[in-house]
């Protein structure tokens, strides 16, 4: 996994030239690290985006420890990854262990935080994975409704078409990631989960 490490160089500068305490943390591929409206969007919760390009939900896992080393006291994490896990020929199985793992080690490190989880996307240039991706969700969703602070946020069913197939007009022309309307509508539906979020800071909002 060394090619991560230019990408975990960075995260490391960008923590250690923070000017303020991350509350709320976005972790995950690159469905993260391309949000570019995430910190004003979701600027009252204190966010940083942790995203790492091309990175798997075993990558996330790796290197949690070192991504968080100097992170400390955190209310929530949200995360994004499992796609590529699935890409790279990852059974579903594998990609709920990592993300089982991964839980683990948030809660070792910050204790009963909020962590949620965004559904894997269903994009074009994975159409023939649809299946496993579903199955994936599926599963990921039981396992996340097993705690109170765990949050399954669906974002899969709202990128289909009347057809049931990834809708195009979410997705950049490589099939894969984002355009602006995919993250427009990945920002609507996760602001219509208020829970995700530190309770503390929503109490001073409303």
């Amino acid at each position: 996994m060394f090619w991560f490490h230019p990408d975990l160089e960075r995260l490391e500068n960008q923590i250690r030239e923070l000017e303020y305490n991350p509350k709320t943390i976005f972790y995950g591929s690159s469905t993260i690290t391309q949000w570019n409206s995430l910190p004003s969007t979701f600027k009252e919760h204190s966010t940083i985006n942790l995203g790492f390009g091309g990175s798997t939900l075993a990558a996330c896992t790796w290197f949690f420890d070192r991504i968080f080393k100097n992170i400390k006291d955190i209310d929530a994490i949200v995360i994004y990854a499992g796609d590529n896990d699935l890409g790279e020929g990852r059974h579903p199985e594998e990609v709920i262990l990592f993300l089982e793992n991964l839980l683990l080690k948030i809660r070792t490190k910050y204790g009963n935080i909020k962590c949620s989880y965004i559904s894997i996307k269903p994009s074009i240039a994975r159409s023939h994975q649809l299946e496993s991706i579903n199955f994936t969700n599926k599963n990921i969703q039981k396992l996340m409704s097993k705690d109170d602070n765990f949050h399954f946020v669906n974002i899969y069913d709202a990128l289909l078409d009347k057809k049931g197939k990834p809708n195009s007009k979410y997705f950049k022309e490589d099939g894969l990631h984002f355009n602006s309307k995919g993250y427009n509508l990945l920002e609507k539906t996760l602001l219509k989960h208020p829970k995700i979020f530190p309770q503390k800071i929503l109490e001073k909002i409303y």
